[in-house]
């Protein structure tokens, strides 16, 4: 009998498949808060300035836009499991040779290949893309879910980082993170590898499009011209949402706060953004579709990120860190649900891969100008104001494509 066919091993194989997803973005993702922890003693011990390292945590989101896209056509064609493999390897291997590098090509390099092209690259878009085909009903729900397990990461992980960081020093710390997650992910690969069942014929009524989500009055706007205002709509919101993930320690810190509060600061936004993605994620998008819950998300993020230019008390911090978690962990995932509300069902891991880069160029671009801007002012005020700046245009292109492609269809069962 194939899986297909059998409804109580469908929903365990893609119960298997949801933990395993969940539980390699908790492991893997917690790389991407190594540099993020370490920004200014990597930065001081080579008297080089934060541009260097905030540059290689920008190369990492770039890298892994492209190996999303990389990794999107693996996907569609072999599955799941080799992306997760291969990010495996990378990741934790990349992260035990930044323990010996003693010049920026050298973690530029890394960071840009082994973390991003081919590490997070894996992850992210294709974990998000599989996820929602093994999901029929609460598809937001499961994205979000698998989402999470990357704002779960800074939660776990920026406090073992920062005890180790202050105990061993932060070289230390990137060898025991990879050895680490070879150890402890490897396994999982196996579990991870079942191709979705196949999709049921689209529904009636949709003018034999094929296409999914498309309301009858709004089919003129081909899948093409929706991804491509999807990836302008993702960088508006991306440059934003980097300012914070890439400099909240550091900007704490310049406070005058210590490290731990500062770390502890990020994992409260991380917290909130775990919630978020485990929950508002698929409450918000299961009912209102991902453009109106991106929409509500991206007001948020604005909002507190424009907050953050004014709090310096520490409880205020908090507050809004709290706050912002809540408004940009919704983000990333429901540009996946809105990929699947109007994609093509066959070419959603590719079409999630092409958005997500743009997004990951932005990521890499916000992060770089907030090191750049620091170093020429002093402070992270006007790169925060840009980024609300940029938040704003999101907005107003998230807004756009709500009126024009209307109400969502019913979506295909799968067989």
């Amino acid at each position: 009998m194939t899986l297909s066919a059998d409804p109580d091993a469908q929903k365990r194989r893609r119960t298997i498949i949801l933990v395993g997803s969940i539980w390699l973005q908790l492991v893997s993702a917690g790389g991407m808060y190594l540099i993020v922890v370490a920004l200014k003693e990597v930065a001081e011990e080579f008297s080089w300035p934060r541009e260097v390292p905030s540059l290689a945590f920008s190369l990492q989101f770039i890298g892994s836009g492209f190996g999303g896209i990389i990794m999107g056509h693996v996907l569609d064609r072999l599955g799941f499991g080799v992306p997760a493999l291969v990010g495996v390897l990378m990741i934790g291997i990349g992260s035990i040779l930044v323990s010996v590098i003693d010049a920026p090509w050298q973690l530029y390099l890394i960071y840009a290949f082994m973390i991003g092209v081919f590490g997070q690259g894996s992850f992210s878009a294709p974990a998000m893309a599989n996820i929602a085909r093994w999901y029929d009903e609460r598809r937001g729900m499961a994205v979000g879910m698998v989402a999470s397990g990357q704002s779960l990461a800074g939660i776990v992980w920026p406090p073992i980082f920062g005890y180790v960081l202050a105990t061993e020093g932060w070289r230390p710390m990137f060898v025991w993170y990879g050895v680490f997650m070879l150890v402890v992910l490897l396994p999982v690969c196996w579990f991870v590898r079942s191709r979705p069942p196949r999709a049921a014929p689209p529904v009636q009524g949709g003018a034999g499009t094929g296409y999914r989500g498309l309301s009858p009055e709004s089919q003129a706007m081909r899948p093409v011209a929706i991804a491509m205002t999807l990836c302008v709509a993702i960088l508006g919101c991306c440059v934003a949402m980097a300012l914070p993930l890439g400099h909240l320690v550091a900007h704490v810190s310049d406070l005058g706060h210590s490290i731990t509060e500062a770390v502890e600061v990020l994992s409260a936004m991380l917290i909130t953004a775990f919630l978020s993605r485990a929950v508002v994620v698929g409450f918000l998008s299961d009912r209102l579709g991902g453009l109106r819950a991106l929409f509500i998300f991206s007001v948020v993020q604005a909002t507190m990120l424009f907050a953050l230019t004014v709090v310096r008390d520490l409880p205020a911090v908090y507050l809004v860190a709290a706050l912002l978690g809540l408004g940009y962990g919704g983000i990333f995932p429901v540009y996946a649900v809105a990929v699947q509300d109007h994609m093509p069902l066959a070419q959603t891991g590719r079409w999630t891969g092409i958005v997500f880069l743009f997004g990951a160029i932005a990521m890499g671009f916000g992060s770089w100008m907030g090191g750049v801007l620091f170093d020429l002012t002093g402070s992270y005020r006007l790169p925060f104001l840009i980024g609300v700046a940029c938040n704003l245009v999101n907005l107003a292109i998230v807004a756009y494509l709500i009126a024009r492609l209307g109400p969502l269809r019913p979506r295909p069962r799968y067989i």
